[in-house]
């Protein structure tokens, strides 16, 4: 069986897609895996797994940047995210937050299912969110409630569509910025990206 790698953007793996030879599309079959470019945030996510998710895959490999909560882990790092969550599932309480748990309807934290693969990264929590953080306010809440290291828009429906087949999944994320009040000029979204493709060569490579 397969490894069907998932990720947001192209340009994300652009070296990746270089050094295999893949054709352009958004979901292109090689010999060795498959990649599917879902489009950015949870809703493409879900709808390009519906259409391409199977359980004829051994692995689901989503990869991709992110931004992080962690000033003492270096912008171009790769992390391994063991857990992540719906952080926007739920509703408000006046100033409580009430998770999708709490009220009864499901659940918003989800976790990879790697058994098989080990990865030699760190390991961290990571919230998936609609809108990324950029304000004071918002960022001490969300760092208050759920105390995430990494934020990304899809890592959690990756997670939650595996669960539904059960099959086995892990992501990593190249860390391309410091979560805090928008500044592009800090950002190192080349390092980053091209440190995901060293890695994901190597891993697709060899596994």
């Amino acid at each position: 069986m397969k490894i069907l790698v998932v990720a947001a953007t192209r340009a994300e793996l652009a070296e990746c897609c270089h050094t295999f030879n893949l054709a352009e599309g958004n979901f292109i079959q090689h010999p060795r895996f498959d990649l599917l470019i879902t489009g950015v945030g949870m809703t493409a996510t879900a709808f390009a797994l519906g259409q391409h998710l199977s359980a004829g895959y051994s692995l689901v490999v989503n990869l991709g940047i992110a931004g992080c909560y962690d000033r003492n882990i270096p912008l171009g790092s790769l992390v391994n995210v063991v857990n992540d969550e719906f952080s926007e599932l739920g509703a408000e309480n006046k100033e409580e937050f009430l998770t999708i748990d709490t009220l009864g309807f499901g659940k918003g934290k989800y976790a990879a299912k790697n058994k098989s693969v080990p990865l030699n990264l760190p390991e961290v929590n990571g919230i998936t969110v609609n809108k990324v953080h950029g304000n004071k306010t918002s960022i001490a809440a969300i760092v208050n409630r759920l105390n995430p290291i990494t934020e990304s828009m899809e890592g959690a429906a990756v997670f939650y569509s595996c669960e539904q087949l059960d099959i086995p999944c892990i992501q990593v994320r190249s860390i391309s910025n410091y979560v805090e009040e928008r500044d592009r000029d800090s950002w190192k979204i080349g390092l980053a990206i091209k440190n995901l493709n060293d890695w994901a060569i190597e891993f697709l490579t060899n596994y």
